[in-house]
């Protein structure tokens, strides 16, 4: 192997002596080679059809998140337990393990992940793995690795084996620069974080393959998801969940955004019921590939004052970290969904009172409220 020796050395000093003077941080990284994924340039591919007898066989991966789990008791419902497959990269907790088929399936492992679509017969792929904001930052290479290439892992094995493709795009994939109030589907989004950034990059690589291949790639922009289910994990709109759990244990609650910070919010059952309805819309009504969904806007004042028609007691502060008010200002305050309730006829059904109530009664606020009483 001569010539790949040269070449391996000219690169290694070229790199070295680079004329720019800008020190070359090296990091881990997974080398991917030549696989059958390559695509063949007058390549065409269509969405499989099913008729009302048939179901999909369902992927999730990254289903250990926030959406996954509640999406697999969705979808199972729907289309049978057996058809749909929960994955992550994570041991699953024994309720989760136990209410369906689970496997291992890691997004960087291509070969892997190819060989559980083709021995699953999947037809339906939703893909939830990502790092998130504050994670992203933190460490911005892996986020990219994730985040980036692991959606082109997914894309090429969608277009290759003709699956319907969901990718969630989020509010993150605005930035400053975006119109705030309210934010059309398509606008200038310019995202200052690698996960906003990676999210752009979805929406606009899945509308590529769409149009170049065929592919049938179908994405929605979540609001901040607001869920019973989940502890809050230091999000920008986990406010929003955090007072629910502080009305209940404490009866304190510091909120660290501005109160009149406005920002559009959803409960998870809306987000995964228009997520189960975008997906089974018929193609020839779908205008775009990616739609903002939206059901409620409000503010920190606005949801205390809900929260303290339950509890009246509640003490609210407010300590607002700079960081995230800085996050917040730079995203959306309404979003515009109107193509997507024309188009598939989206609605949501919670409204703020409604997803207060329905928070107080997952999270046993009786118990509270006949203390206080």
């Amino acid at each position: 192997m001569p010539i790949v020796r040269n070449v391996s050395r000219a690169v290694g000093q070229l790199l070295q002596s680079s004329g720019c003077g800008c020190g070359i941080s090296t990091v881990p990284v997974r080398c991917i080679g030549v696989s059958p994924r390559q695509v063949a340039s007058d390549a065409s591919f269509h969405s499989v059809s099913f008729s009302e007898s048939d179901h999909p066989r369902v992927l999730i991966t990254g289903g250990l998140g926030q959406l996954g789990v509640g999406l697999a008791k969705l979808l199972r419902k729907r289309f049978g337990k057996n058809n749909v497959i929960l994955s992550d990269i994570r041991k699953p907790a024994d309720n989760v393990f136990y209410s369906g088929p689970f496997i291992y399936a890691d997004i960087l492992d291509y070969k892997n992940l190819r060989e559980i679509v083709v021995n699953n017969r999947i037809t339906w792929f939703f893909h939830y793995s990502a790092l998130l904001s504050a994670v992203g930052e933190a460490n911005v290479p892996l986020a990219r690795a994730v985040n980036i290439t692991g959606l082109h892992n997914v894309l090429d094995i969608a277009a290759e084996h003709n699956l319907r493709l969901f990718v969630p795009s989020t509010i993150g994939a605005f930035g400053p620069t975006s119109p705030r109030d309210p934010t059309p589907d398509l606008c200038i989004q310019r995202p200052r974080t690698i996960y906003g950034v990676s999210k752009v990059h979805a929406e606009l690589m899945g509308e590529y393959y769409h149009y170049r291949y065929g592919l049938d790639f179908r994405c929605l922009r979540y609001p901040g998801i607001i869920s019973a289910d989940s502890q809050p994990g230091g999000g920008t709109t986990d406010y929003a969940v955090q007072i629910f759990h502080d009305a209940i244990k404490t009866g304190k609650f510091q909120c660290n955004l501005k109160p009149d910070t406005r920002l559009p919010m959803m409960y998870i059952d809306d987000c995964l019921k228009a997520t189960l309805e975008v997906m089974e819309a018929p193609a020839e009504s779908l205008s775009m590939r990616t739609y903002n969904i939206s059901a409620m806007s409000f503010t920190p004042e606005e949801l205390v004052q809900e929260v303290q028609k339950h509890v009246p007691e509640l003490q609210v502060t407010y300590n607002v970290d700079e960081v995230r008010q800085a996050i917040a200002d730079s995203w959306p305050m309404n979003f515009d969904d109107s193509n997507a309730r024309r188009d598939w006829g989206w609605k949501h059904d919670y409204d703020l009172p409604e997803l207060v109530t329905t928070m107080f009664s997952f999270l046993g606020s009786d118990s509270r409220i006949a203390q206080a009483n």
